[in-house]
């Protein structure tokens, strides 16, 4: 059986924001909060009618307001002015009046606790499908880093294989030229000897 919603409230940045939830701690989640934000006051249960009657509308949708206004909350929210901010701060100065508790009848209740569980499995999907996304996006990436890794390897090898061929061959040739000039030293001595007797005689 679905669980009776309660509204709950916080500010974070910008924008006030509220939503229909069972627990505190669905709110929390919802609100993607990192620390429990009713222990540290700065989120609370609330039974605002306008409030109340707005989350029970969109159970499990978060809605917003501009951080510090009167407004109505809403799925979309602009950022406040700095006009509006400061009215809102001059009209909420006031001690508010007592307002009654909203009465919202057992058929609403059961209804607004129904779309919230719907709404959860929605954003369940949605979060699983982006995960999913994200999985295949890394996939793709990670196989197209390995086969560019593969091509630089391959070629790194390639080019050490024909370095080192090139070595060889520069050695090969290197000893050849030492041995054509140890050849060379030789018969020049020889040449060099009988061009001197020659020019004796």
């Amino acid at each position: 059986m679905a669980r009776k919603l309660k509204t709950y409230q916080t500010s974070l940045g910008f924008f006030d924001l509220a939503i229909a939830a069972p627990s505190m701690k669905a709110a929390l989640e919802a609100w993607g909060a990192g620390s429990n934000l009713f222990h540290q006051g700065v989120a609370r249960e609330t039974d605002d009618p306008d409030v109340v009657a707005a989350t029970m509308s969109k159970p499990g949708v978060i809605l917003k307001r501009p951080a510090g206004s009167s407004g109505r909350f809403a799925e979309h929210s602009e950022l406040p002015t700095s006009d509006e901010a400061e009215g809102d701060r001059v009209k909420r100065q006031p001690k508010a009046k007592k307002r009654s508790s909203p009465k919202i009848s057992d058929k609403a209740a059961r209804k607004a606790a129904l779309d919230f569980e719907r709404e959860q499995k929605r954003s369940e999907a949605k979060r699983r499908a982006e995960q999913l996304a994200e999985s295949r996006k890394r996939e793709r990436r990670e196989k197209a880093v390995a086969k560019a890794q593969e091509a630089f390897d391959k070629a790194e090898r390639d080019h050490v294989a024909r370095a080192a061929a090139i070595e060889t061959e520069r050695a090969a040739v290197e000893k050849r030229a030492q041995d054509e000039e140890a050849r060379w030293e030789k018969q020049k001595e020889k040449l060099e000897a009988a061009l001197r007797r020659a020019r004796s005689e």
